[in-house]
């Protein structure tokens, strides 16, 4: 796995609370780079699925607006502090998010790519962004398999230079959860130093 990161010695991940029954655990690259996220900041669980960061966050005093257009899985959510579930379709002709602002934007095994621009807009400076999907080479391993649904080589990256700060970049092949192949990348709107965790 190629990594570029801006600084050495990160921190390990911090130990994951027990789960409710049948949520996987949230992604270890989230909890690895959560404490740049603002105390008690507003964040965006994009595309959110069933919610396992969107309540990993809140149990650490994050106020979460868990995002999907898919009820059935927002409604594992309801009831959760700290989470206000949002049904939204992420992918058509209106942005449903146009003005918003968050601390941080959360997107995990999602990608579309006309929406990106107004993803990275929705984060004022000092905003963290937090992105881990599928890039070319996954369909060795099932779906997503389209190239429409797989990011090239250091396309995260290459949408992120100008105005960002990227604190960690990782490309490759991965175990676990399940065997894939993954980008992920954690960044900072604008030009600053970062205390890593």
């Amino acid at each position: 796995m190629s990594k570029n990161l801006s600084a050495p010695g990160v921190a390990t991940p911090a130990p994951v609370d027990a789960e409710p029954p049948g949520l996987s655990a949230p992604s270890g690259w989230l909890v690895r780079f959560a404490a740049l996220i603002a105390p008690a900041g507003r964040v965006l669980d994009f595309a959110c699925g069933s919610g396992r960061h969107a309540r990993w966050l809140a149990e650490r005093g994050m106020q979460v607006d868990a995002v999907d257009r898919d009820r059935s899985a927002l409604d594992r959510l309801q009831g959760v502090t700290g989470v206000r579930v949002r049904e939204l379709d992420l992918e058509g002709d209106d942005w449903p998010l146009e003005g918003e602002r968050y601390a941080a934007v959360v997107v995990t095994n999602y990608l579309h790519r006309p929406r990106l621009d107004a993803v990275l807009a929705l984060l004022p400076p000092g905003g963290v962004l937090i992105y881990e999907t599928f890039m070319v080479g996954n369909e060795r391993f099932g779906k997503p398999s389209s190239p429409a649904f797989l990011l090239q080589p250091g396309e995260l990256l290459e949408r992120l230079s100008g105005e960002w700060t990227v604190v960690a970049f990782e490309q490759g092949e991965v175990a676990g959860p399940r065997p894939a192949v993954v980008q992920r990348v954690c960044a900072v709107k604008g030009s600053t130093i970062c205390r890593l965790p």
